[in-house]
């Protein structure tokens, strides 16, 4: 018996999403909310720091501890970068960065787990704030350069990590209709409206299939060397801003003796 056009669109349904459907189901009918604790969080943190840069002074916070540009000094980038993720766009509505965090991370969360959901998110997100640096440097004559006012571009938001963990969730599930038209629609962004969000987005998208594809072959084993790598550069940019901090005391102490 022929099969009716319903019939085979939900029999692809199925084929693409039954499997994310069935684990994520599974968990959120036996745990609610306590299945998604990292994507709550992340939700109340841009929700936090939404109203926070409406306040009076608010915004002059935020920018100090979370915005982050091409012409800021690399290692204060390394040091707002995690942060950076949850500071939504001051001209956009902050509904759909709440929605689009709390429900790929929430997926994500399930599928992948906490720590590689974390390790994707942030990977991504500090790939396309170093591409934004390189951009720059180059200039607008090469194919990916941008011009210098880009630089002082804020580049925050949780865009790049959602892409990321999007790509991520679908080679987990073998959803590859999903993954692929992520990836067509994303270049295509980056093609019709050649920005730095959009160039990002796609290195967002080159960054989470090349960690999809090292999670395949060595198992976790990449990703706890990146979250590790992660770690060792926070603390090091840390450890380097004692260290000059010192010098300038030092230095600030000896020119006071006459």
């Amino acid at each position: 018996m022929r099969k009716g056009p319903l019939a085979i669109a939900g029999a692809a349904a199925v084929a693409e999403w039954g499997t994310l459907f069935g684990t994520v189901r599974e968990q959120v009918l036996r745990k609610k909310f306590a299945a998604v604790p990292l994507a709550t969080t992340a939700t109340c943190l841009i929700l936090l720091f939404s109203i926070v840069q409406h306040l009076p002074g608010g915004e002059r916070l935020v920018t100090h501890i979370g915005v982050v540009k091409a012409a800021l000094p690399l290692d204060v980038s390394l040091l707002r970068t995690p942060l950076s993720l949850y500071v939504p766009a001051l001209d956009l509505p902050v509904w759909g960065a709440l929605a689009q965090v709390f429900v790929v991370f929430g997926i994500a969360e399930i599928v992948l787990g906490r720590r590689l959901t974390l390790v994707v998110a942030y990977v991504c997100t500090l790939a396309g704030t170093l591409f934004a640096r390189v951009g720059v440097a180059i200039g607008p004559d090469h194919m990916f350069g941008f011009p210098k006012w880009v630089a002082y571009v804020r580049d925050t938001g949780p865009s790049a990590a959602v892409v990321a963990l999007a790509i991520c969730i679908a080679f987990r599930c073998r959803a590859w209709f999903t993954g692929g038209l992520v990836v067509v629609l994303m270049v295509g962004e980056a093609v019709v409206l050649p920005n730095l969000a959009g160039l990002e987005h796609v290195v967002a998208v080159i960054t989470a299939l090349l960690i999809a594809v090292s999670v395949e072959v060595f198992g976790d084993f990449w990703p706890r060397v990146l979250a590790g790598v992660v770690a060792a550069t926070s603390v090091a940019t840390a450890a380097s801003k004692e260290v000059a901090a010192e010098a300038r005391r030092r230095a600030s102490a000896g020119a006071a003796i006459p």
